[in-house]
Parts: C-alpha cells; structure tokens; sequence
C-alpha cells in the first residue's frame, strides 16, 4: 500500500476521530472513560508520542505510548507503555498495522526507553516485532467478612510492642485523605513500598498522570507514611474494587486493609488487583482470596545493554555469561554478548569473535522474544521446551535463572 501516511499528530489534527477509531476497534464506552482517554491522549500529541495512519489523508489507524516507570527487582527505569493500537476496520489486513508499531518502535528507541510494555488484543503482530509474554495483572476477589479479622502475626517473628496490642498499633498508624496536590508524595509512597517488595513489573505513573487519578470524584485515597490505598464502590453490584493497596509495613498494611474491611456492612465482595505474592494472600483465615481473571501483558527489550544495566539483580548471585541474540527489528541488540551480574548489578556488553579453538562451544542464543521472556523472569526451561533458545549449559541456565527470577506483575492498566 503506497498512500500510507504514519506521522506524529500534531495539535492540528482531530482527537474524536481518533476516539471514533478507538469505538470500532474496541466497542463503545462510557463518556467518561474517553474523556480520560481525550486528556492524556493530548499529554501524548503535545509531546510527539501518538502516531497516525492516514489513507489518502483519511485518519486509518492511530498508536501512543505513555511514560512511565517499571520497577525490576527493586529498581526503577525507564518504561514505554504501549496503548491504543487501533485500525479502522476498513483498511484492516493491508499491513498498516505492522507498519505503524514498527515506527512506534522506533520512536521508543530514539527516547531512549529500555523495555516497553503492552496488553495484547492479539499477540501474532507483537511477537513478530519482538514483544512476548512476560507476566500478569491479577484480578481477585474475596468476602468482606474475611477482612474483618485478619490472622495475627507470628509471635515469635514480630514486634512483642505489636503483638501484645496489635489493635492499638494498627489505629496508631496516620492515614489522610488526598487528592491532586498529593500526587509527588503518593508517587514517593508507592516507589518505596515497590523497593521494599523487591518488586518486579509494577509501574509508577509521572506526576500529572497520578494528579489526574487523584482528582476522580468516583475514585477514594488514603495515605500513609509508607502506605497508600485506592479504591472505589463498585456500582454494578455495590461491591468494593481496590485498585492499588501497597505497603511497605505489616502495620501499615493491615491498617489499609482495615479501611477496606470497614465497609463490610455494606459491601458483600471485595475486587481488587493483587500482585501474585501480595501480603493478603497470607493474612486471610481462609482460602477465600480467590484469582478471579488474569490478564497477561507482553514486554519488549528495546535496547538490551540499557535495559540490562538499568534493572535490578539479586545482590547474591554472580555469573558471567556468553550470550547471542538475534532482533531483526532491532538491529543493535544483535550479536555476541557477555552478561554479566554482581553485586545487585547488571551490565551486557559487546563480546568479540572466539578465536578457532573455542569457536565449537555453542553459546546461549534467543531473540528478541526469548531475551524478553527471560528478562521477565520466566525459566530457561520453558524458553528451551518453547524453542525460545538454544544452546548454553545447564550451570548457566541455573545461574540466569536465579539473576532474573521473579514473578512479575502489573496492578494498572494502559
């Protein structure tokens, strides 16, 4: 197809037909959910971060991605969300698609982004561009009455202050209401209880994305010093859904809970997202806390010596590591490679030709689907059965399996 436009938008260009895109692609919404969309997809425009595809000048087809922050055991970097591929069902199987997130790609790079992240409608397109399966977002549910007396901590483990009088330390802990103007502390919250969790997938928004979450009328916040609580009526069956509960203490998090639990009397069930090693799974008397739907997200390595550099390892392990890949994608992640980690860091750098006497050795090699798969935690035995890599050694594989272990998890969505 030869009259394909993909460009930026620009402030010139119609947002409602993109939002008419964005209603055949994906169905109709509320009113309010495409004002939301209308306000950060101008944040997008204006930044130069929202790709169309024009046919003949006609709008045909339209991708952003949002900055954001991903936490990778422990440690915060750079991160691409991907959002709001759409092509008009008309100009649908013409390549356009492909076309536009490969730019999209490219405009990542250039950002200099180190992973991106995606929830897939349909995944052939995105793996075929390097993108794959790299952990979920978990939807659970459990009985009100179940938060009502949460199990009390180990005698022997815990503060004897907080075990004697656990009660009293719980409504000991500040919890405020906040709003907008509150968005820098919540962020700082957030990002130390990720780093105390040794977190591994979860985001943190910028500050004008957080102000705007903030100041939903439907949408109630608590704060602690090291705690935060979002969570909102759910109006279909006078439920509760938590969006975001995280603490950085086990008082802290029985407090939010509590919160939580106060409206037992009304709310039959509460609906949350939970990452899948998440503190309530352990405090419940019951077997209760139930996954009620998993939505799985795909990650891409953009820029692999960066993305490797920027995340976070466990500080005991060690390992040095030859490596190949192969990205036709991304032409710069490709070759020969040493990986190597210490000391809670990691660094991948270029690694020569082996001379002719160790040439034979047949090093671990993956792709760009493989290496994303690997980053996100997932053993190099499921990479071998899946035929996402090759090659390397079982003491290898033991030791990359422990450097990226980690369930990872998403509690938004983009």
């Amino acid at each position: 197809m030869t009259d394909v436009e993909i460009r930026p938008l620009g402030p010139d260009d119609d947002i409602d037909a993109q939002v008419d895109l964005g209603q055949r692609a994906f169905g109709a919404a509320s009113t309010g959910l495409w004002d939301d969309w209308r306000q950060g997809a101008a944040v997008n425009v204006s930044d130069g971060a929202f790709l169309g595809a024009f046919v003949a000048g006609s709008p045909a087809g339209g991708a952003t991605f949002h900055a954001m922050r991903q936490w990778w055991h422990g440690k915060p970097m750079p991160m691409a969300g991907v959002a709001s591929v759409k092509i008009a069902p008309e100009f649908r199987g013409r390549g356009i698609g492909r076309r536009l997130v490969t730019e999209l790609v490219s405009l990542i790079a250039e950002r200099g982004y180190p992973v991106s992240v995606l929830y897939p409608a349909t995944m052939p397109i995105y793996r075929s561009l390097g993108w794959e399966l790299a952990g979920g977002r978990y939807h659970t549910s459990v009985p009100s009455r179940e938060l009502r007396s949460l199990i009390a901590p180990d005698r022997a483990v815990s503060d004897p202050a907080v075990q004697d009088d656990l009660a009293a330390a719980v409504n000991a802990v500040e919890l405020r209401r906040v709003g907008p103007a509150d968005a820098a502390t919540v962020n700082a919250v957030t990002a130390n209880a990720y780093e105390a969790m040794t977190a591994s997938g979860p985001l943190t928004w910028d500050v004008a994305q957080v102000a705007r979450s903030l100041a939903r009328d439907d949408l109630y916040t608590y704060l602690a010093e090291d705690g935060f609580l979002a969570y909102r009526w759910h109006n279909e069956d006078h439920d509760l859904h938590v969006d975001k509960l995280v603490a950085a203490s086990a008082v802290t998090t029985r407090a939010l809970w509590s919160v939580v639990a106060s409206h037992s009397s009304m709310a039959r069930t509460v609906h949350g997202l939970l990452g899948p090693h998440d503190p309530l799974w352990w405090l419940t008397r019951e077997r209760d806390v139930a996954i009620t739907r998993r939505s799985m997200w795909m990650l891409r390595v953009v820029d692999a010596p960066a993305a490797v550099a920027a995340r976070g390892f466990p500080s005991s392990v060690s390992c040095r590591v030859p490596l190949i890949i192969e990205d036709k994608t991304r032409p710069s992640n490709s070759g020969r490679w040493e990986l190597a980690v210490a000391d809670g860091k990691g660094a991948l750098v270029p690694s020569a030709t082996p001379p002719a006497s160790t040439a034979s050795r047949n090093p671990l090699t993956v792709g760009a689907r493989g290496l994303a798969a690997l980053y996100g935690g997932t053993p190099l035995a499921t990479l071998r059965v899946a035929g996402l890599a090759s090659g390397g050694s079982a003491p290898e594989d033991e030791a990359l399996d422990a450097a990226f272990a980690g369930t990872a998890f998403l509690l938004d969505s983009f």
